[in-house]
């Protein structure tokens, strides 16, 4: 059984979900090589998650973005990135330097995702990244949409320690958010959530909430937080682009009695926010309406 790809903390999820030997099974599919349908399928996007950690070792998640071709394969283990942060972003200045990151293709459209860890390297307008772990995940919680550009400049960033009214309203209606994670070592994973609107709870200005629904039990990013509390979670305002990314820390509560009361939950996780950071117009894509995962949980009936 291929664990050996797997971290103590990845480990010790799978052994408290009961799932050690599914976990075995899903590790077949990381490789460090990107397969050549994948390198059709990065050609094609236009949209990029990374994550990586600040100068001061906080997590966070952003958005690339550019027309197809924007993201290539130089080789079977290389990824050219022709993008960077806008600017204000957290990671613009640290992705300026050699630095681990996680990143996550993902085609709303088409409801397919890629993920892809290694280490980056600054090139002229982008990035250069060495891949160590390339792997596809399943169709599951992504919500279709489809893209398309409009000519707008990124605006000025709004930086704070809790999140504004606005930055709640647009959380507590989120049906997709991005979160990335490191381990011990600092090595980044970035993912994916997706529920119906609401399936986010936020619970004050500084905490959030969110079922863990079943995945494909690498138990990447709980497996991470086991052993590394730090979390970047990434929203997206879908109709006018602006990003609003927050970096704090992260708890998986795997008892029974908040995830009981949430339809599909198997944990939930709970996150404390210490920074907030808004970009609004940080992406040039816009999208249509959502269609909705046939695989979302219904959200819990009001008592």
């Amino acid at each position: 059984m291929a664990v050996d790809v797997y971290h103590e903390g990845e480990r010790a999820a799978q052994r408290r979900s009961g799932l050690l030997d599914q976990g075995g099974f899903s590790a077949r599919a990381i490789q460090r090589a990107i397969p050549a349908v994948a390198r059709d399928f990065l050609a094609q996007q236009v949209m990029l998650v990374l994550g990586a950690t600040d100068a001061e070792g906080r997590v966070w998640a952003t958005l690339l973005s550019g027309p197809p071709g924007f993201l290539r394969a130089e080789d079977d283990t290389t990824l050219a990135v022709a993008a960077l942060p806008a600017p204000g972003d957290p990671l613009r200045s640290r992705l300026g330097e050699p630095t681990p990151v996680g990143m996550l293709a993902i085609e709303a459209s088409s409801r397919r995702r890629m993920r892809m860890n290694g280490r980056s390297t600054p090139v002229a307008g982008g990035l250069r990244v060495a891949l160590e772990q390339v792997y596809a995940n399943c169709p599951k919680y992504i919500q279709k949409r489809e893209p398309h550009p409009e000519q707008a400049a990124p605006g000025e960033p709004v930086t704070s320690s809790a999140l504004s009214p606005y930055q709640r309203e647009l959380l507590s209606r989120a049906d997709t958010f991005f979160v990335a994670t490191a381990d011990r070592d600092g090595d980044v994973d970035a993912s994916h959530r997706g529920g119906n609107p609401g399936f986010v709870q936020v619970l004050s200005g500084t905490t959030l909430r969110w079922p863990d629904y079943v995945g494909n039990a690498m138990f990447n990013t709980l497996g991470n937080l086991e052993v590394n509390p730090a979390a970047g979670l990434l929203f997206l305002d879908w109709t006018t682009g602006t990003t609003v990314q927050l970096t704090g820390t992260a708890r998986t509560d795997w008892g029974q009695a908040a995830a009981g009361s949430l339809p599909g939950a198997q944990r939930v996780v709970d996150f404390t926010v210490s920074a907030v950071v808004e970009i609004p117009s940080a992406s040039r894509l816009r999208w249509s309406a959502p269609a909705f995962s046939r695989f979302n949980p219904p959200l819990p009936t009001a008592s």
